[in-house]
């Protein structure tokens, strides 16, 4: 288990999304189970998460959500699973999705959404230190889009633009968040929860997890710490192209077991 100040044995995995972008794979499986080099998204997130000490991790879905409760079940890789299912995941935000997991945002907490797919060392990084909210992120490059966020001079997350693209990223210093994030428990109850509540209550229920912190971060009322893995392999998987990318890093020959041996 990767040594860290503060112990963290627990995980959310936002995986409700219909994954429209990468049809027509997404007609036959949910955007999770999608599968590079033949190991499924969320197959290797929970591996990842495994080999990190994580214990408990609740997933929220939606679309095909038998596929994945069928394919993860209950125990997977030494992690205890919990699910919480979203009814409106074809008209909702990621925000709505971890709103709906609230009360499973109780402790030290990782958050992830469900279509990065990364080695552990990412997660390493992410646990390992005294900070206790934080974001992986890497330069953002010309095959990258989302969201994308500038640093302070001592390593905070300063700003969060969304939708942003390699073209309007240009000679910017931007980096892009690997939608991984590590938040305290106290930040959690202090502030998450209830920015999520207002947010909800408020009927934005298309909002994403990102608007929610760019808020948080730029009204100074969440300090998140830049992780650096841009040496790292990882990326974020939204469409075909994106797929592609993901198996050029990766490389053939990619096994569920490769993360076991490294254990």
């Amino acid at each position: 288990m990767t040594q860290s100040t503060h112990v963290v044995r627990r995980a959310i995995i936002l995986a409700a999304g219909l994954g429209s972008r990468l049809q027509p794979i997404t007609a036959r499986r949910p955007k999770p189970l999608v599968q590079v080099h033949g190991v499924p998204i969320l197959h290797n997130a929970l591996l990842c998460l495994a080999h990190s000490g994580i214990e408990e991790v609740t997933i929220v879905v939606g679309y095909r959500k038998e596929a994945i409760i069928r394919s993860c079940g209950h125990h997977f890789a030494g992690v205890e699973i919990t699910y919480c299912e979203s009814p409106l995941f074809d008209r909702t935000g990621s925000a709505y999705s971890l709103w709906l997991a609230r009360d499973a945002l109780s402790e030290d907490t990782l958050l992830l959404e469900g279509d990065v797919f990364f080695e552990p060392e990412v997660l390493s990084r992410l646990l390992t230190g005294d900070s206790r909210d934080s974001a992986a992120i890497a330069p953002f490059d010309a095959t990258m889009g989302g969201s994308a966020v500038t640093l302070s001079a001592s390593n905070h997350v300063q700003s969060i633009h969304m939708n942003q693209t390699g073209d309007t990223t240009a000679g910017q210093d931007l980096f892009k968040t690997l939608n991984l994030f590590k938040f305290s428990a106290e930040t959690l109850a202090g502030q998450l929860r209830p920015a999520l509540d207002r947010l909800i209550q408020s009927g934005a229920v298309t909002a994403y997890v990102e608007q929610l912190l760019k808020q948080l971060v730029e009204q100074r009322n969440v300090s998140l710490d830049a992780v650096h893995c841009g040496d790292l392999k990882w990326f974020e998987i939204d469409s075909l192209a994106d797929l592609g990318t993901a198996e050029a890093i990766f490389g053939p020959g990619r096994k569920g077991d490769d993360i076991r041996a490294a254990e």
